[in-house]
């Protein structure tokens, strides 16, 4: 049975346009890509990366389980350079899973939902661009809901080389 999957892309090291794409090829690569934001610049979020993040979302659709997507996400991370020094901290690529269909899921490996999706406006203004009336399975609020309720004050622009 198909799932789809809703993932966040991120990076602020090197050159952040070409890793964003480089990461969707990889995804499309191994899913089946169902559609993809526009890129957004945004400022670190965290307190402790130094540099602009691109960012996107990306939704996917598979087979595969959450913790074979998983799996895979870090493959690709580390393909692309991805080393994991220090929490919230500069990267090449980063790839979270928002959301697995509909799951609730609570393990050593994974959070679904991801637990900060609705602090995070990086994340909530490209879903409210992609699926604005997505209903997060524990609040009941859809992505529209949670961006306009988001306290996160950081600048979130369309990326324009």
């Amino acid at each position: 049975m198909q799932t789809e999957v809703v993932l966040s892309l991120g990076g602020n090291k090197g050159d952040r346009e070409k890793l964003l794409f480089r990461a969707i090829e990889g995804l499309n690569d191994h899913f089946q890509l169902l559609k993809v934001s526009k890129i957004y610049e945004t400022s670190a979020w965290g307190g402790v990366a130094k540099g602009d993040f691109l960012n996107q979302i990306a939704i996917i659709s598979t087979e595969s389980g959450p913790e074979d997507v998983l799996e895979i996400i870090r493959e690709i991370e580390l393909d692309l350079g991805r080393t994991r020094e220090e929490p919230w901290g500069d990267r090449t690529m980063d790839i979270d899973i928002l959301y697995f269909g509909e799951s609730v899921i609570y393990t050593e490996l994974l959070i679904i939902p991801h637990p900060f999706i609705d602090e995070r406006k990086f994340v909530l203004v490209p879903m409210a661009e992609l699926i604005p009336d997505k209903v997060h399975p524990i609040t009941g609020k859809n992505s529209l809901e949670m961006l306009a309720k988001c306290e996160d004050q950081s600048e979130v622009e369309v990326w324009v080389r």
